[in-house]
């Protein structure tokens, strides 16, 4: 955390076989590569030590799918039912779920394309509102939100897949452990080793989840035409056993956000997709309503042939649903689910490698994290903290119980990049926005925002007060990391050192900046900026 990356700019001698430390900032590097012959500039451009744009439409709208579609559809259709106490009330939460979180997507395209930087929620708030609270958000994300959230999937993953070993019992905790690390330390090598190969195994795997979803909405919907829907007539849809309070269904919602959890993490990697004026906020608009139908219809599907005690005394919902229609072929059913949360294990480490890339750059996190490698462009040091920080989620023992945490957390940064959003357009009202939204969406979020935060808080106080101290953790890390910048040289020497072993096990460097990315944001300005003084 000792400097920003303009302050030791960190390039690979002609060789590539060691490296030198010169004091010339990115920005001058890259304006130096915007000079000679077109074709002589195009050629440093491809040989740039940068990260590279290689994701495309298709490829933006996996990489939303298959983060929100990972073990969430398997594992909360049980607590959603069982805080909001009846089937048509569990649908409705799951339509609305779907429908927060458009809005949500449609104020993060505006934000993604006005603030075309990769960090997402971090990046937007350092923007708008400064470092600390930008760092909080960060801190939040990296100490307990993502990694909880890899462990819970990766554990999701090796329980399904051990299921038909074990068929009379849940499989032991050693092999469920031991299973998810494994899967945890493939992909890490996978996106280590190439973005290409990382973002087709997204592609891959999304459509793999999305055939396995529509196997359960196939064979349900197959029930539902032959008359077995007793749970979803209109005298059973909305009977229950006691009513719910407004705390119960705040919970709800927060289960339900849990399995949506993913919708703005296309933001974390703007700088690698290409044209992100135009695929960022298309990707969003095919992606999210296609998630909200899939999970709608899924939940329809369970319930075509589950009763409400049977979905809630599942540990498995998949499983019991396959069990009960598929007969001889309801292995296929933990098959299918874990590829689904295998793709989603991938697309987890992808995107919040980058955000832990995102924080080096900014000076929040050691600056080893902000570098590539320079062959592969790939950075290796930032995934390899996401990995180790799952690996030690996974240690810790039960994880499902933190799922309440980083939905709190989750919702609280929503909140406030989009409160952002307002405050950013009242700071730079003049400031080019290809994507405008109607102010009406980001009132209405923030409305819902606050009554879910407020009645989960009142519903669950420890919940959402453990969820608040680990943010406000981070508090005086920032102040002794970040702030101090008098350190002591005996610390400024230890950080120095331990960064060049880092850069030389790993083979890393400071990415250089695209002249052509600086052409385009460069253009980017305010209008008025164009026009002269008034008298």
């Amino acid at each position: 955390m000792n400097a920003k990356r303009g302050e030791h700019w960190e390039r690979v001698n002609e060789t590539g076989r060691g490296y030198r430390t010169g004091r010339s900032s990115p920005s001058g590097a890259g304006k130096a590569d915007m000079d000679g012959p077109p074709r002589d500039r195009m050629t440093r451009v491809q040989d740039r030590v940068t990260l590279k744009k290689e994701i495309g439409l298709l490829s933006a709208c996996t990489i939303i799918i298959g983060n929100i579609i990972g073990s969430g559809i398997f594992i909360s259709p049980k607590g959603v039912l069982e805080h909001s106490g009846s089937v048509g009330v569990a649908l409705l939460v799951w339509m609305l779920g779907g429908g927060i979180a458009a809005l949500g997507s449609l104020c993060y395209a505006e934000l993604g394309v006005a603030i075309p930087k990769s960090g997402g929620d971090y990046a937007y708030v350092t923007e708008i509102f400064g470092g600390l609270l930008g760092f909080l958000l960060l801190w939040s994300a990296v100490v307990i939100m993502y990694p909880t959230t890899l462990a819970v999937i990766a554990l999701t993953f090796s329980s399904y897949v051990l299921q038909p070993v074990f068929p009379e019992c849940a499989p032991p905790y050693s092999a469920t452990r031991v299973l998810s690390a494994t899967c945890l330390l493939l992909l890490t090598w996978v996106n280590c080793s190439s973005v290409r190969l990382a973002t087709r195994i997204q592609d891959v795997f999304t459509v793999g989840k999305l055939l396995a979803l529509g196997l359960i909405i196939a064979v349900g919907m197959v029930q539902i035409f032959n008359g077995n829907f007793e749970a979803l007539t209109p005298q059973m849809v909305f009977s229950m056993d006691r009513t719910p309070s407004v705390g119960q269904m705040a919970l709800a919602f927060l289960q339900a956000s849990f399995a949506f959890s993913g919708w703005n993490f296309l933001n974390y990697v703007t700088e690698e997709v290409v044209d992100p004026r135009r695929n960022l906020p298309r990707a969003i608009y095919i992606s999210i309503p296609l998630v909200t139908l899939v999970y709608t219809l899924t939940n329809m599907a369970y319930f075509s042939s589950m009763s409400s005690e049977e979905l809630l005394s599942s540990n498995a919902v998949a499983v019991t649903f396959g069990e009960k229609l598929l007969g001889v072929f309801s292995v296929i059913m933990p098959i299918s689910v874990a590829l689904s949360t295998f793709g989603g294990i991938n697309g987890y480490l992808f995107t919040s490698s980058r955000l832990c890339f995102s924080g080096a750059r900014e000076g929040h996190l050691p600056s080893l994290l902000a570098m590539i490698h320079v062959k592969k462009c790939t950075p290796i040091p930032a995934l390899l903290v996401c990995c180790t920080a799952a690996m030690v989620i996974l240690c810790i023992g039960e994880t499902h119980n933190l799922i309440n945490y980083v939905s709190f957390i989750n919702y609280l940064s929503y909140g406030v990049t989009i409160a952002g959003l307002l405050f950013y357009r009242w700071k730079k009202p003049n400031l080019f926005r290809p994507i405008k939204v109607h102010l009406l969406v980001p009132v209405c979020y923030l409305m819902f925002w606050a009554l879910l935060l407020g009645f989960s808080l009142y519903s669950e106080p420890l919940v959402c007060g453990v969820g608040l101290v680990i943010m406000l953790t981070g508090v005086p890390v920032y102040i002794l990391a970040v702030h101090w910048r008098a350190k002591p040289k005996c610390v400024n020497r230890f950080i120095e050192t331990a960064t060049s072993v880092g850069q030389m096990l790993c083979f890393v460097v400071f990415p250089q900046l695209d002249p052509i990315q600086i052409t385009e944001t460069s253009q980017w300005k305010e209008p008025s900026s164009s026009l002269p003084p008034k008298s």
